[in-house]
């Protein structure tokens, strides 16, 4: 299933900047700029942080430890 176009592809591109990124974090408007994809960056970011995947500092985000942990599974 392709899902480019919707929210889940800018979360899974937001999210896996993040993890690629750890231990740094990332500026959500650099993402912005990096991703190309506005206002859904800021939105992906929101939803990640809501459901306990991203840690928002002001306009600084990076994993949660869930996040990480999920990660560290390696699960297919």
């Amino acid at each position: 299933m392709h899902d480019h176009g919707t929210p889940f592809a800018a979360q899974r591109a937001v999210l896996s900047l993040a993890l690629e990124a750890h231990p740094k974090s990332l500026k959500i408007p650099d993402l912005a700029r990096e991703i190309d994809q506005g206002d859904a960056v800021e939105r992906a970011c929101r939803d990640l942080v809501g459901v306990g995947l991203l840690v928002c500092e002001g306009v600084s985000i990076r994993p949660s430890a869930a996040a990480l942990r999920f990660e560290r599974l390696e699960l297919p």
